[in-house]
């Protein structure tokens, strides 16, 4: 191989190894997977249907933490913010994909 040659392949950058070469060609490839955002019409406005399931999920969790507490069990949960935080986590999750999962 010419010297010249050999510089130049070892110079110019595989064009794969660029990270935003990379998102070029496969954002496009992702995107006919996504719709529109699911959203409610509440009182005459369009709301975010996550933060609805946020919203119960949140209150799931307190109303949860009430009745530990009425019963005398609050004493018993080991990490009562990450437990309650799961909680809350996974009730937002089970709504959204009761009420908006395909």
């Amino acid at each position: 191989m010419h010297p010249r040659l050999q510089l130049d392949a070892a110079i110019a950058p595989h064009p794969f190894r660029n990270p935003s070469r990379i998102a070029t060609v496969l954002f496009p490839l992702m995107l006919p997977g996504c719709t529109g955002a699911p959203a409610m019409n509440v009182v005459g406005s369009f709301f975010p249907a996550w933060m609805l399931c946020a919203l119960i999920g949140i209150a799931s969790a307190v109303v949860l933490r009430q009745v530990l507490m009425l019963c005398g069990l609050e004493s018993y949960v080991v990490a009562p913010l990450l437990t309650h935080g799961a909680v809350a986590l996974a009730v937002t999750l089970s709504v959204w994909l009761l009420f908006f999962g395909h």
